[in-house]
């Protein structure tokens, strides 16, 4: 039984195969002679078996090619699995392609109809609604234009104004966020926050890694047709990006099995230091407080060997990292370099539990130029700063590199986690951060008439 209540989404042992034929004729002969293919067969997706339970929001990630489209093309009815079985409770509205399911000679208005019509609505119903997603969509008297006419942010505007105004049960977005102005984008997310809350399921497929950890649940990467990590949305971002590091650098074994999360290995071991060196330096991982596993990657040029937050009082304690509201702390890195280094820029991030990015700097914005470094050489970098938060706990990630242009050198998330306390003034702090304002309130009773009861 699940925990968590009904299941919307359940994918079991899906797995999907397109033939690629050198010639057409190929294909005509294993018609005749089907024991004869001539077929290269490749697999877009392999063995996935996936829960989505209903009201949840799942994030897809993964590299173009990985398999995203077509799982959500196969969740969606449009394509059917080689193998396995799929099962969607509830009404489905997909937003996979631009445009997809409008016919370019018709107008806006006929469009919003016949899609309305093919996701199972009356024609009263969509009348009833076709203020809503007009007045979503914001393209005017376009509505009443063929859509051929259309540029592809007002396409993507009047395609998510009818996925998300159709009483959907299961929501289905490929990328649909990353066209539009940012009005729009700012509405999309106001509009799929409403929909999570009204307890819609949502598979939500996005290069916008902010997007995927501030709209998603949990979230699921894809690598070369398998499940290759699943987890909360920020663990899988950040597995995301080590993959793409590691492809970079040409790293990635390519006969190594898939490992999920729970598998990978301790970012601070010593197999990630450069071989032959000497490990003189204390491994920092105590620092996290086993408050979320730390995830390095790099070129390894130059290794972070420390990482320290010290309260405003200058001192340190790994075993209670826990400082003031509003206190001004300094965060300390250690570095040592293996090879030359043309440029040097440190820099970091405070992030929420969710992983996103609340505070940070560098060298170079902080104009801190360090210029070329020597093997061997050792540095200490220090970012002294406040804590204006609200009263949770929060995760350091550093990084640093040559230049912007340049692959890391060393990036650590989690590299430690700190908790910050309310203010003893208490205050309520109700958003992320809190900064200092003045207030004034005025009173003009001059044109007000007083009423005698």
């Amino acid at each position: 039984m699940n925990i968590m209540g009904e299941i919307a989404i359940s994918l079991n042992n899906v797995s999907k195969c397109f033939k690629r034929y050198a010639r057409p004729v190929d294909r005509l002969k294993e018609i005749l002679l089907p024991h004869q293919s001539a077929a290269d067969e490749f697999w877009a997706l392999r063995d996935i078996n996936l829960e989505v339970p209903k009201g949840q929001t799942l994030g897809v990630v993964g590299r173009n090619g990985s398999g995203k489209s077509t799982l959500l093309q196969i969740l969606a009815g449009t394509l059917q699995p080689t193998t396995g079985q799929v099962t969607v409770k509830g009404r489905i509205s997909a937003l996979l392609e631009l445009g997809s399911g409008f016919n370019p000679e018709f107008t806006g208005r006929q469009n919003v109809f016949f899609n309305g019509r093919l996701l199972g609505l009356s024609h009263q119903e969509i009348e009833a609604k076709f203020d809503e997603i007009a007045g979503f969509a914001d393209i005017g008297d376009f509505i009443d234009q063929p859509v051929k006419t259309y540029s592809s942010g007002m396409f993507v505007r009047l395609a998510f104004a009818v996925a998300v105004n159709v009483y959907p049960e299961v929501l289905i977005v490929d990328e649909a966020l990353a066209v539009g102005d940012v009005v729009f984008q700012h509405r999309c997310m106001r509009r799929m926050r409403a929909l999570m809350d009204s307890g819609v399921t949502t598979l939500f497929v996005s290069h916008d890694s902010g997007a995927v950890k501030t709209l998603c649940n949990s979230a699921v990467m894809l690598h070369e047709g398998r499940i290759y990590a699943t987890g909360s949305p920020n663990a899988v971002i950040i597995e995301y990006m080590k993959l793409v590091t590691q492809e970079e650098l040409g790293l990635l074994n390519e006969t190594e099995q898939p490992t999920l999360l729970e598998e990978s290995h301790d970012a601070f071991d010593a197999s990630d230091r450069i071989a032959g060196e000497t490990p003189d330096t204390p491994n920092i991982a105590h620092h996290n407080g086993n408050n979320g596993k730390p995830h390095r990657r790099g070129n390894r040029k130059a290794l972070i060997q420390d990482v320290k937050i010290l309260n405003s009082l200058g001192e340190y304690s790994r075993d209670n990292l826990v400082f003031n509201f509003n206190e001004e702390v300094t965060l300390v890195v250690d570095l040592v370099v293996y090879e030359p280094l043309q440029g040097c820029i440190v820099g970091f991030f405070v992030c929420d539990k969710n992983g996103n990015e609340i505070i940070g700097s560098n060298t170079w914005e902080e104009n801190l130029q360090i210029g070329k470094l020597s093997p061997g050489e050792k540095l200490t970098v220090q970012f002294k700063f406040r804590l204006p938060l609200r009263p949770v706990s929060y995760s350091v990630t550093v990084a640093g590199s040559e230049d912007y242009t340049s692959v890391t050198f060393d990036w650590i998330d989690n590299a430690l986690v700190f908790q910050v306390l309310p203010p003893d003034t208490g205050k309520n702090i109700h958003a992320l951060v809190d900064l200092p304002m003045s207030v004034e309130v005025s009173r003009n009773l001059s044109n007000v008439s007083a009423v005698q009861v």
